[in-house]
């Protein structure tokens, strides 16, 4: 006997204004401010940003949802291929600890983490049953991942948007949409994620 209960089948790749407003009413408990459907050739998959993780990020090589655990950017370009929307997730936030890594950092990150894949879970319930999300940051479920051993949390396990080698900044653009850079310890700074849909 299965334990899966059926589904609607969605045939569009199209997400309508009432499920997109539902979506964004969730996620503002996750401290999310915009919700943007779009085509997925927006996204802009780049060589160079899997530098920025192997020679800028301390995560690099400790975590299942960092490189080199993650696809690189051909089995990405083939992952996109199977898909033709997606959702664009922006929230800001105020982190004057971003810097350590400490617990209220972890608890910010956890938040963020914890909405996106509520919204995967809420998109897939609706009938949209390859959503798929790319998270912001790297994974904080745990104060110190188990890799390479197995995840704590196999079910919760996302890889960010930049290990897939994603360029966050050429999305943006291609979307018509900005972005700066936070500077100071107490600017707001922008937490992004994707969702991949239909």
């Amino acid at each position: 006997m299965s334990i899966l209960r059926a589904v609607p089948f969605v045939d569009k790749a199209v997400i309508s204004d009432g499920l997109t407003r539902r979506l964004l009413n969730r996620g503002r408990k996750y401290g999310l401010d915009s919700i943007t459907p779009f085509c997925i050739d927006k996204i802009v998959v780049a060589e160079w940003v899997s530098l920025k993780c192997r020679y800028g990020c301390t995560k690099y090589g400790t975590n299942w949802t960092c490189p080199p655990a993650t696809p690189g950017p051909e089995k990405i370009r083939g992952i996109l291929d199977d898909y033709t929307l997606a959702l664009f997730l922006e929230g800001t936030k105020r982190c004057p600890d971003f810097h350590r890594n400490n617990h209220r950092k972890r608890a910010a990150q956890v938040r963020c983490w914890k909405g996106t894949v509520g919204l995967e879970r809420m998109l897939f319930l609706e009938g949209y049953y390859k959503a798929f999300s790319l998270v912001g940051e790297c994974c904080a479920l745990c104060k110190e991942c188990a890799y390479p051993e197995s995840c704590r949390f196999p079910q919760e396990k996302r890889p960010s948007v930049e290990s897939c080698s994603i360029d966050v900044i050429g999305t943006l653009q291609n979307l018509q949409r900005s972005s700066s850079v936070a500077t100071g310890a107490n600017d707001n700074f922008c937490y992004y994620a994707i969702i991949l849909v239909a």
